[in-house]
């Protein structure tokens, strides 16, 4: 899938404006969240929500456009990006100035959205949702590896057969024709 500016700017501002307590989305949380998100929705649908790359960072998956994202909406005001002291180090705080136009996502987009949003940021920390996304396919990426969303099937490591070995080649000659 190709990648959506659009889709990926309004998905960043949706999330932080659904989290109306800045103290419980930080930027660990947020990047789990838009991870999560696209990789459901690929595992859902075949392909991510807005065909972002992501790369392996110390504390998980990373979009590779956030920072310059996050700066063009601060640069709009429709968001305020904070880094506010926290247990001795520094949190980032993300406070929506303006309500976000999601009439860009689908239906189902918008249930898979959400359902991600509630989980991670009202059910975990950041450590415990950090614990879920260093699975077998993120620690075999090096810092700074491009993680592909299908990587997300194969979190879960079995015995693998050459029909499988085939199936992965027709996936993923026809992933890259499309990108």
């Amino acid at each position: 899938m190709i990648f959506s500016k659009d889709k990926f700017k309004t998905l960043v501002h949706y999330i932080c404006w659904k989290c109306e307590d800045p103290d419980k989305l930080g930027a660990i949380k947020l990047n789990k969240v838009l991870w999560f998100v696209d990789t459901i929705a690929f595992c859902k649908t075949g392909k991510p929500i807005t065909g972002v790359q992501y790369v392996k960072q110390k504390f998980g998956p990373v979009p590779k456009p956030i920072l310059p994202i996050l700066r063009e909406l601060a640069t709009e005001q429709k968001l305020l990006v904070q880094d506010i002291p926290f247990y001795g180090k520094t949190k980032r705080h993300y406070v929506s100035l303006r309500d976000p136009d999601f009439s860009i996502f689908t239906a189902e987009q918008m249930e898979i959205i959400d359902d991600v949003l509630k989980t991670i940021v009202f059910e975990h920390s950041a450590e415990s949702i950090s614990k879920l996304t260093h699975d077998r396919v993120w620690k075999l990426a090096e810092v700074g590896e491009t993680i592909p969303h299908f990587a997300a099937l194969a979190s879960q490591l079995g015995k693998i057969n050459e029909d499988d070995m085939a199936w992965a080649k027709t996936r993923l000659d026809a992933y890259n024709a499309a990108a």
